[in-house]
């Protein structure tokens, strides 16, 4: 799928990341069987302050551009009717996205 063995393990690592983002989600919003209007915002948040997606992209994404990201990916895979599980065909494009545009963003270490 991606450019040899790092994209690959980048990709399997994020859509991990994305999958355990599904879980943690669906627990906290348990009382209304995971539905949430902004799941795009919480998952965001989630994953550039608590998981460890900056060190596996290389760089902390912009929160805003990362729940742009989601909404959109959501909204082709939906009308994709796709055979792969979401966390993967998301994690593909999200790595692919900020592969390009990481030189633009903040580090990792850089506080919130």
């Amino acid at each position: 799928m991606g450019n040899g063995g790092e994209m690959d393990e980048a990709e399997t690592k994020v859509g991990e990341l994305l999958h355990e983002a599904g879980e943690t989600h669906h627990r906290v919003f348990r009382i209304v069987d995971g539905a949430d209007d902004d799941w795009a915002t919480w998952y965001s948040e989630w994953l550039t302050t608590l998981s460890e997606l900056p060190e596996v992209l290389g760089m902390r994404p912009v929160r805003s551009e990362l729940t742009y990201m989601l909404v959109r990916l959501d909204k082709e895979y939906q009308g994709r009717g796709a055979a792969e599980r979401w966390e993967d065909y998301y994690a593909r494009e999200i790595v692919k996205h900020f592969s390009r545009s990481g030189a633009a963003s903040a580090s990792p270490t850089e506080p919130v």
